[in-house]
């Protein structure tokens, strides 16, 4: 049975995450409050950071900046993208 939360990023109801993602209270509240189709776009978002910004994960300065930035996306007023960042151009669909 799939469990419903009202998405904080979404603004809507939707299904909910199978299990906390994060470590701690922040964990519990994403799993709370938070969508996996929420979820799935902060991972987009992550993912664009690390590859613009070239960040190792592993680092802690690295990590603090990744939590902030989750904490602003996820519950905040939303997370910026890097300054001159360019969406990638989608494939044109196949004939």
């Amino acid at each position: 049975m799939t469990r419903i939360v009202q998405c904080v990023v979404l603004g809507r109801p939707a299904d909910g995450l199978d299990y906390a993602p994060y470590p701690g209270e922040l964990g519990q509240r994403i799993y709370n409050e938070v969508s996996k189709e929420g979820w799935q776009r902060w991972v987009a978002h992550q993912t664009m950071l690390l590859n613009e910004y070239r960040l190792t994960p592993i680092e802690p300065k690295a990590r603090a900046f990744l939590v902030a930035e989750m904490q602003k996306f996820l519950f905040g007023a939303g997370a910026t993208k890097p300054e001159g960042f360019v969406e990638p151009k989608a494939d044109p669909p196949a004939s």
